[in-house]
């Protein structure tokens, strides 16, 4: 089963997942893919790690999803966003070479048999106009990028103030 759990920014989104998550399984793995940026992003992340206790198995993986054993297993990915970023920035912001990598990795995950995938994303077109040219291409990268997973997942679930509105599944 592949969900995806989509919303604005401090929607509630994690929480919902990772809610999700050990419903699904005592020992779900968490994926992050945050690439560490500066010392104020490792101080999020080692945040982030202290509030799951040891029921999860945290793995880093900034791009190559499908490197990861999914199969017989319940897994978090936390977010498309920031693994999306890091195609367009390896990519010299090309969004067209950068949707095309994403897309390979998620149908490689996809394929995996016996898995639950937890994909949780931004809807950051429904926020303010970007300002920049390559704000814009990114906001384009990341919508096309959320409609091609909400296409092929089984449940959408869209969190609004906290509150979970299924719109597939």
């Amino acid at each position: 089963m592949i969900y995806l759990i989509t919303g604005g920014e401090r929607s509630g989104k994690s929480a919902y997942a990772q809610k999700l998550a050990l419903e699904l399984s005592n020992s779900p793995l968490y994926v992050a893919t945050a690439r560490k940026w500066d010392a104020d992003f490792q101080n999020r992340i080692d945040r982030h790690q202290q509030e799951r206790d040891e029921h999860w198995t945290n793995i880093e993986k900034e791009k190559y999803l499908s490197e990861i054993d999914f199969s017989g297993k319940t897994a978090l990915i936390d977010c498309i966003t920031l693994w999306l970023t890091n195609f367009f920035v390896d990519n010299k912001n090309d969004v067209a070479l950068s949707l095309e990598e994403a897309k390979k990795e998620f149908l490689a995950i996809a394929k995996q048999e016996n898995a639950n995938i937890i994909i949780v994303t931004n809807e950051i077109g429904m926020g303010v106009h970007a300002e920049t040219h390559i704000g814009r291409k990114f906001v384009e990268l990341q919508g096309w990028m959320n409609q091609f997973i909400a296409a092929n997942a089984d449940e959408v679930v869209l969190m609004v103030s906290g509150i979970p509105v299924k719109i597939k599944g």
